[in-house]
């Protein structure tokens, strides 16, 4: 794997916790009525995850056509880690140990899982 495309799956992964974020932050937006819906799907913020989400899709399949899926899928397991952490300090979601010790099993995978 060349530092490019390893470069390009870490930040495809990184925008795709981003739009997570978003879409939690949107999610405080929805209001379950008829009426309610349209603003709901028009909020700004669940705009900009869906079109984070568009792009990041459009990198994951550049980073495809040079890759083969079973050395690029086993990274967007660190969304496990970069989710939690940025809900932390963008939301003020609370973590415990756990949170960084799964994250620590699950690069452990995805090392061994990539590595030849």
């Amino acid at each position: 794997m060349l530092i490019s495309q390893l470069v390009l799956i870490l930040f495809t992964v990184f925008l795709l916790s981003v739009g997570q974020i978003l879409f939690k932050l949107a999610s405080s937006d929805i209001v379950l009525t008829p009426a309610g819906m349209l603003s709901s799907f028009l909020s700004l913020k669940l705009i900009a995850a869906f079109a984070i989400y568009s792009f990041a899709t459009a990198l994951w399949l550049i980073a495809l056509k040079g890759l083969p899926l079973r050395v690029a899928y086993p990274f967007a397991a660190l969304a496990f880690f970069i989710v939690p952490t940025l809900a932390h300090f963008l939301l003020g979601e609370s973590l415990s140990w756990n949170t960084y010790a799964g994250a620590a099993v699950i690069a452990l995978g995805v090392f061994i899982s990539v590595y030849r």
